[in-house]
């Protein structure tokens, strides 16, 4: 039995692929705006824990969020592969740094599988799909939705914790 097509699509996607923490995650391109070389990142004071910082971008101030830190995994040194995937959900613009960009793979629909019923039924949303390689590892392909969700509930959980902080 084949697996369901998870982005429901008739046609090839094309993912830009970058690495964290060893591995390899995909995101729609239609969701990037450009890759850029990783800029120093201004830190913003009290922010939520997962936003980094700021970048200026030709004039204008982008947020910028770690996907290693998204992913709970430790934050990669910044070196010379390190880059920033400048990406738009629902006209919202961040940038998610990652230890480097890959390549844009072409998938065809038959290549993409649900995530594991387990992770799914435990509440893990994160991966929109596992893209299934004959040669190599699977491509996590990466939910920017639900990245962009975590981002929100970090600053909401920062914004609790801060509170009970006040009234102890």
């Amino acid at each position: 039995m084949a697996a369901a097509n998870p982005l429901a699509l008739d046609a090839a996607v094309e993912l830009a692929c970058f690495e964290s923490g060893g591995r390899t995650y995909g995101v729609d391109v239609l969701q990037i705006r450009e890759i850029v070389r990783a800029p120093e990142i201004t830190p913003l004071p009290k922010a939520p824990a997962l936003i980094e910082g700021v970048i200026d971008l030709r004039g204008a101030v982008i947020p910028v969020v770690d996907l290693a830190r998204l992913l709970d995994e430790p934050a990669a040194e910044v070196d010379a592969q390190t880059r920033i995937a400048v990406l738009e959900v629902d006209e919202m613009v961040f940038g998610l740094r990652v230890a480097r960009a890959v390549d844009v793979l072409s998938v065809e629909p038959e290549a993409l599988g649900e995530p594991p019923a387990l992770a799914t039924h435990a509440g893990y949303d994160v991966v929109r799909a596992v893209v299934r390689r004959p040669t190599a590892s699977p491509v996590l392909a990466l939910s920017v939705e639900h990245l962009l969700e975590s981002v929100y509930r970090s600053a909401l959980d920062d914004r609790a914790e801060r509170s009970e902080g006040v009234a102890s």
